[in-house]
């Protein structure tokens, strides 16, 4: 399994949203400091009710959570847009 399929498992599980995009931007990134260790660049975009009523800030924290041992094996930048389904702009 890739680690788009990792990432997108684990927050399925997490969160069951109702939309859950998940790129590998790490293309983007060739050459850059960090992405010499092998951890990519990733962006997620994320809908579930289990955000309704957290701060941004919480939502974030509660992705990186749900992402756990890959933030640090895996995962060098994650740019987050997570929302409850109420939400229609994201939470960049």
């Amino acid at each position: 399994m890739n680690r788009v399929e990792r990432i997108r498992q684990a927050l399925e599980s997490a969160f069951a949203p109702s939309l859950l995009v998940v790129n590998d931007d790490s293309h983007k990134h060739a050459g850059h400091e960090g992405a010499r260790d092998g951890r990519g660049h990733f962006s997620v975009e994320i809908v579930s009710a289990a955000f309704q009523g957290k701060a941004p800030l919480a939502r974030h924290r509660a992705v990186y959570l749900a992402l756990g041992e890959m933030m640090t094996t895996d995962i060098h930048a994650l740019s987050i847009q997570a929302r409850d389904p109420d939400q229609t702009a994201p939470d960049i």
